[in-house]
């Protein structure tokens, strides 16, 4: 069932996605070589507490950390690491969320550890401007497959593979409420935009092929190829205009 918000609850929302874009640019500026991922974690996890908020993916369904910080060939879900080292040239992807006063905001960045190659930052550029083509037809009106067909043909038409096992979702009293949004689809197919909705888009884009596997500790999505992967993630209202970006920093 989607949830409509009102305009109290959508007011809660954005100081939940206030206080989540703040902590991934925090996370984000910890990123340098010879950090763990452990200590990054740290970094969103103490700034969210700061905020009087509560970390949205500790503990979610046995997750043991504040953020999902994803390195390189892992897609989403890398679990943060004190034994996990970054390293010059890796693009590293950080997805969090903060709860506040009973509402939650989600988003994704990937963030380059020093000098990266010329196709990673290719990859990364394609997947973030990907997620404002996407958020165009995120209006009232509109359909969710009219979000998905066009990052999927923006990203396809560049040779990049966009994972399908994973979408992304609406937000609200609950970090994953309906309606699932793909990053896929077709133009006019899918559930009806309506003011008052609230959803996650988050392209996960792929280097090579769309193909993921799933690491024996359950949660760490990767390629199947071994080539990277970025992941770029707002959480935004449908309005009667274009759609209000909440994690906006």
């Amino acid at each position: 069932m989607i949830v409509l918000k009102t305009h109290h609850e959508l007011d809660l929302m954005r100081e939940a996605g206030r206080i989540s874009a703040a902590a991934l640019k925090a996370a984000g500026e910890a990123v340098a070589p010879g950090v763990s991922t452990a200590e990054i974690d740290k970094v969103a996890h103490d700034y969210i507490l700061s905020q009087g908020a509560t970390p949205a993916f500790l503990n979610y369904n046995g997750f043991p950390a504040t953020a999902c910080i994803s390195v390189n060939n892992e897609v989403i879900h890398g679990i943060p690491d004190k034994k996990h080292i970054i390293h010059e040239g890796d693009i590293v992807s950080i997805d969090l969320g903060a709860v506040y006063n009973g509402f939650y905001g989600d988003n994704a960045y990937t963030f380059y550890c020093g000098k990266v190659s010329p196709a990673a930052e290719r990859l990364c550029n394609t997947t973030k401007e990907a997620l404002y083509v996407g958020l165009k037809h995120a209006v009232a009106g509109g359909r969710l497959g009219d979000i998905g067909a066009a990052i999927e043909e923006y990203c396809v038409s560049r040779g990049y593979g966009v994972v399908r096992d994973y979408t992304g979702h609406g937000v609200g009293r609950h970090l994953h409420e309906d309606p699932s949004v793909p990053n896929y689809g077709k133009p006019g197919r899918g559930v009806r935009l309506i003011p008052g909705m609230t959803i996650a888009i988050e392209p996960m884009i792929n280097e090579g092929a769309e193909s993921v596997n799933v690491l024996k500790n359950g949660w760490t999505v990767v390629t199947a190829d071994g080539k990277l992967s970025a992941h770029f993630e707002h959480t935004v209202a449908i309005t009667e205009g274009e759609c209000v970006i909440l994690t906006q920093c």
